[in-house]
């Protein structure tokens, strides 16, 4: 399925066709079996699976032990998106903004976990969290959370900026169970601070909480700075300041910037393994989550 319109009339229903394009191809739950707790250790017999030894246990002790754990029924999933000006990018009303992709993303991951009888949470944020739900598995519940998103598709805002460390360690503090955190930005306003965004993340996975990263951008114009050569002025949608030139002046200085910038929040993530999905707003949500999905289906 395509979508042919940036901004859909029905959330719910455009994000039930998402779901119903690709579940029939999915042979089991992508998530299935992800909440898992270390439960006891026992002595290895020869045949058991050698990924379960405790390396850490045999250096101390040398004996082998098994790690042994108890998967829970049902998986916990917090979606994040960050709400901030620059998602609003690119400014077209024939196209769908990064916004808007994160909102018709999270909607059809909201359907797949309900089918999974899976409890769901919420966060909107940009430079402070907005909204933040508890999280549920009930019918009502998830009907309050597509709506959320449908009045957040719209979302109009100039000169919000990003918080996305603060956001992220916020919910490390208030999610006490082991989740599932899935995270929609374009990750722009950490440029200069690295840092601090990882080192949010990395609570999240001290937490135990699995991380995974749709890192939403415009490929053309964000990515490659393909603009027609003649004067521009550019914006920033989160500040506001303003800059005139031609894009020609600067495209190899922004774009090797941009390629080193990339290449930085990639390696961060494999460090501490994060599941990071380049999205490029030229795919459309259903081929970027079918997949994602398919991709998780055969690691499980």
């Amino acid at each position: 399925m395509i979508l042919e319109r940036p901004i859909a009339d029905n959330l719910e229903l455009i994000a039930r066709q998402v779901v119903e394009g690709f579940i029939i191809g999915l042979h089991k739950s992508p998530f299935h079996g992800f909440s898992v707790e270390f439960a006891e250790h026992r002595l290895y017999n020869p045949g058991d699976p050698l990924r379960y030894i405790d390396w850490r246990v045999f250096g101390r002790t040398d004996k082998l032990f098994i790690k042994r754990f108890e998967e829970e029924t049902n998986l916990r999933c917090c979606l994040v998106i960050d709400t901030s000006s620059s998602m609003q990018f690119p400014q077209d009303e024939k196209k769908v903004n990064k916004l808007q992709f994160s909102c018709i993303a999270a909607a059809s991951l909201i359907q797949l976990l309900k089918r999974q009888l899976d409890a769901a949470s919420l966060v909107l944020f940009d430079d402070k969290v907005n909204y933040f739900s508890q999280c549920r598995s009930a019918h009502s519940h998830y009907r309050q959370l597509t709506t959320e998103l449908q009045n957040t598709l719209s979302y109009q805002s100039a000169d919000k900026k990003t918080n996305t460390a603060a956001a992220l360690h916020l919910i490390a503090e208030q999610m006490h169970r082991r989740s599932l955190v899935v995270i929609f930005s374009d990750m722009i306003d950490e440029a200069d601070d690295v840092d601090a965004l990882f080192s949010a993340l990395q609570h999240l996975r001290y937490n135990k909480h699995e991380v995974i990263l749709f890192h939403v951008m415009d490929g053309s114009q964000e990515l490659d700075f393909e603009f027609e050569n003649r004067p521009y002025e550019f914006v920033d949608m989160e500040s506001g300041d303003r800059i005139k030139l031609q894009p020609q002046q600067i495209k190899e200085q922004y774009v090797n910037r941009m390629k080193e910038f990339q290449q930085v929040i990639e390696n961060k993530c494999h460090q501490y393994q994060i599941d990071r999905i380049k999205v490029d707003l030229s795919q459309p949500v259903d081929e970027v989550l079918h997949a994602f999905l398919v991709k998780r289906n055969k690691l499980m």
